[in-house]
């Protein structure tokens, strides 16, 4: 599956389709904050006639679509619609020429065991404004990616390990979405058995061994 005829749609819309190709999603060492959104009137002029939530929602599409590598990205630069600056809409930009350079990738089915597997992470306390962190999942079947998520925590977490421990609560809770919904197509016989979700957090791991974190 691809999107590189969307994609191309895309850069040319917002006038990236000659611009440097980027490597990176998001710069190394920079966060994004409500303090980056404008504060004069010069500001807000500057940035009036910028399209910035029509650039959003158009990554979301291919995001949701055939681009899990985007989520985490666009899911940081989404909170800003209503307050982007010039440096949330560079940090759009960026994603628009990390998608130009990357604009043939595709998800690839096949070739693998039909077993499903997932992944979970999270950044600790990533969001400056709140000090919330950032979960993410993604899911396998067949060699390739079915499911995937990036999002805000709701609430505010102490450690690394508790924010891991939430990451992979929800991942788990969309693997038993998944299990059940699979099950009802009956085309995966592998799906009754237990499912592995891969997380690196030896915190994150006892809790989840604890009895008493689940009553």
């Amino acid at each position: 599956m691809t999107q590189t005829s969307y994609v191309e749609k895309v850069l040319k819309r917002f006038k990236i389709e000659n611009s440097k190709r980027g490597f990176l999603l998001i710069r190394h060492g920079v966060k994004l904050s409500k303090k980056q959104s404008p504060k004069t009137d010069e500001e807000l002029r500057k940035i009036f006639n910028i399209p910035y939530a029509s650039a959003v929602g158009s990554i979301q599409y291919a995001a949701q679509c055939t681009r899990p590598d985007v989520t985490f990205a666009l899911s940081v630069t989404s909170r800003y619609q209503a307050c982007a600056g010039e440096a949330h809409w560079t940090a759009v930009k960026i994603i628009l020429k990390y998608l130009r350079r990357t604009k043939d990738m595709f998800l690839i089915y096949g070739g693998g065991e039909l077993i499903l597997e997932g992944y979970s992470n999270a950044s600790f306390q990533y969001d400056e404004d709140d000090v919330k962190s950032q979960s993410r999942f993604v899911f396998k079947l067949n060699g390739g990616v079915v499911a995937w998520k990036s999002s805000k925590q709701d609430t505010t977490m102490d450690s690394t390990a508790e924010a891991e421990y939430i990451a992979v609560s929800k991942a788990a809770k969309e693997a038993i979405w998944m299990k059940n919904y699979i099950q009802e197509l009956g085309v995966v016989p592998s799906i009754a058995e237990p499912m592995v979700i891969f997380y690196d957090n030896n915190g994150a791991i006892a809790k989840a061994k604890e009895p008493r974190s689940h009553h």
